[in-house]
């Protein structure tokens, strides 16, 4: 029989081969968490390497991500379809197995790590997604939702701000089916954490309400395997298993010490490994019982099998709920939502209101949410402002987790991670809000949305300086540029109700990267448009008012100051002038040539870019020989019309500007 610390060993040589022959990475931490992963894996983890994507499995994440190897020896070993050629390639381009672990390159990657902090934070919102999903869906004696999330961190998790906000909503939630391990091995890059990381963090997460098992022996088997049974035992609140870890275990010179944490061990160290370890196997080679041992192909086969008998025995019980269950997991739409959706917005543009496009945004949640009831929205403590609730909206407690809303506390950054995991988990459309100046709280969670490719829906209100009294700390000035210059990130700023309704719908149907939804505070008017311009809405930018023949003039705006626009053409009467409304730039820019020349034909170069926002981003659509009103600075304090006078968003100054340019 093949000992336990074998087949731990096992992850040690084959992260510390695969970093050597890359000649970077970080071989600590898997060499140091080898005997953890290895019961949790092998004992505890419920998923199927044939079957990736198992509704039911186990979810596994490791937070500190710069340990890939760790994941990606597992992943090989098990089973998984990732090759030894693969592993061999860590690091390399167009690899399965990247530097951090990425969502989407290796079967069994349940999200992209490496940002410390964010996989657990990915981790809480998997676990609530679980217990929301479980009282939504389950019933007696037919539990269909019933899986666990454990996550690796360490001691950088533990720091970073973010694993403070989620931790503590966590403990809040009595989020039982979440169990973290903290690695403390007491090394960070600089060296020993004493110096900067003396936190009582058992005592921390105790106060979160999570229950803590303290100095467990990370290199004990039998002790982790005690403590992960504890854990499971534990239904109504978050476990943390505090392992103490040797970092790089088995390198005789630099274990214990930083040397080992983002370096290649170097050859000679590397055979002193093998020595101290009694491996004696060459690079990449593992013998066949090894690989028998770790195997779980058969055992995830019978495990989704015996899932499917208690699903199968479901859906004779309670058939719609099973279709229902089904839909949502395989992350498919209504039948009939595209001609509901369409006729709302027919009836929107039919009665016009002149409203704020936040209530407009409130307004699309109130007539979608009954038809998707797979949305789980939320705000960071700004429901009232933010208006994300809807008269569906039933709060998710620790005690009735039943519901479809969930206040996540001033939390912006954790709340927008937790979305990510909520819709890596699966069986939600997750929406967040807050006001868009506090996206910045949380900007590295919507860079990771996006790389992911994960439908999060991110709502932002207060969308400029027109919140006004607030001042420069509340007023956004850069924040929708560097929204749009996010890769794969679609952004929406409309400027009445019928764009947000149409903004919503292009969110919910976007499967492959997240939706930032800019709402306005103050009352927007709305503007006519016949069935060809509102169908045209979708495409991002759009001709919403036109003059006879060629124009001489095109002004471009987005949200409240399209009409600035609108007025300003009305005065330029004897002026040839064209307004063209373009709400997402991203979608505008995504229309074939000859659509975008019909809209901004490119022999009219007299063209004034509006909005009160940073004005550099719409050099791209004006060009050098036209001209932007927007904003060279931040904000003040002040009543609204105030400050859009006082920086120039004003109709004078429009036309004042285009008569400038009429003339050069």
């Amino acid at each position: 029989m093949i000992l336990r610390s074998k087949l731990a060993d096992t992850i040690r040589v084959l992260s510390m081969d695969a970093v050597q022959k890359a000649g970077s990475g970080h071989p600590g931490a898997p060499m140091g968490m080898a005997d953890i992963a290895e019961v949790l894996w092998r004992d505890f983890l419920k998923h199927n390497p044939a079957n990736p994507s198992w509704a039911d499995r186990d979810r596994f994440i490791l937070s500190n991500g710069h340990g890939s190897m760790l994941i990606y020896s597992l992943l090989h070993l098990t089973g998984y379809e990732l090759s030894m050629e693969d592993i061999k390639s860590f690091r390399q381009l167009h690899s399965k197995t990247a530097g951090h672990p990425e969502y989407g390159y290796a079967p069994g990657i349940e999200t992209t790590t490496g940002p410390l902090g964010q996989g657990i934070t990915n981790g809480v919102g998997m676990a609530l997604a679980e217990k929301v999903l479980a009282e939504q869906f389950n019933r007696p004696e037919h539990e269909v939702v019933d899986h666990h999330t454990y996550v690796f961190m360490g001691d950088g998790c533990m720091m970073e701000g973010i694993s403070h906000e989620a931790c503590s909503l966590a403990g809040t939630l009595g989020l039982g089916k979440l169990v973290a391990f903290w690695d403390d091995n007491g090394i960070s890059i600089d060296g020993d954490v004493d110096g900067w990381f003396s936190d009582d963090t058992p005592k921390r997460f105790e106060a979160y309400g999570w229950h803590v098992i303290a100095n467990v022996d990370g290199h004990n088997a039998e002790e982790i395997h005690q403590a992960i049974s504890e854990a499971k035992a534990v239904t109504d609140k978050p476990t943390l298993i505090c392992c103490k870890t040797i970092i790089g275990f088995g390198s005789p010179n630099k274990s214990a010490s930083h040397d080992c944490h983002g370096a290649p061990l170097g050859a000679d160290e590397v055979a002193l490994v093998r020595k101290n370890l009694g491996w004696e196997q060459s690079e990449f080679e593992i013998p066949q019982d090894i690989y028998k041992a770790w195997d779980c192909k058969e055992k995830g086969i019978n495990s989704e099998s015996e899932w499917q008998k208690i699903f199968d025995a479901y859906q004779v019980a309670y058939p719609e709920l099973a279709a229902e269950f089904t839909r949502r997991v395989t992350n498919q739409l209504p039948e009939n939502w595209a001609s509901f959706s369409q006729e709302f917005i027919q009836t929107l543009q039919a009665n016009p209101q002149t409203i704020a496009t936040r209530k407009a945004s409130q307004n699309a949640i109130e007539a979608f949410g009954p038809l998707l009831p797979e949305f789980l929205g939320g705000s960071a403590d700004l429901t009232p402002s933010n208006l994300t609730n809807w008269s569906g909206s039933k709060a998710i407690t620790a005690q009735d987790a039943s519901g479809n809303y969930l206040s996540y506390g001033v939390r912006e950054f954790a709340m927008s991670a937790m979305m990510n995991g909520i819709t890596l988990h699966g069986g939600f459309i997750p929406y967040g809000g807050t006001f868009l100046m506090f996206m910045e709280y949380a900007r590295n969670a919507l860079r990771m949305a996006a790389l992911m490719k994960q439908r999060s829906i991110f709502v932002y209100t207060h969308d400029s300086i027109g919140l006004g009294e607030d001042g420069p700390t509340h007023q956004p000035v850069e924040q929708i540029a560097s929204l749009r210059l996010t890769p794969n990130m679609s952004t929406w700023r409309p400027c009445d109700q019928v764009e947000a309704a149409v903004a919503w719908k292009s969110a919910i149907e976007r499967f492959d990267g997240p939706t930032a939804l800019i709402f306005s505070r103050q009352n927007l008017v709305q503007f006519e448009r016949d069935q060809q311009t509102l169908s045209n809405v979708a495409k991002g930018g759009y001709i919403l008012s036109d003059c006879e023949g060629e124009p001489e003039l095109i002004f471009i705006a987005t949200g409240s100051e399209v009409s600035l626009a609108m007025e300003a053409k009305k005065q330029l009467n004897n002026v040839r002038c064209r307004v063209v409304s373009m709400p997402a730039t991203d979608v505008f820019d995504a229309q074939d040539e000859e659509y975008q020349q019909s809209v901004l034909p490119s022999q009219v170069t007299k063209r004034i870019a509006i909005e009160a926002g940073i004005r550099d981003y719409w050099f791209k659509y004006t060009g050098l020989q036209g001209d932007i009103i927007g904003m060279t600075s931040f904000g003040e304090s002040a009543p609204a019309e105030q400050l859009f006078e006082m920086f120039g968003f004003s109709v004078s100054n429009v036309v004042t500007k285009a008569t400038a340019l009429l003339e050069k």
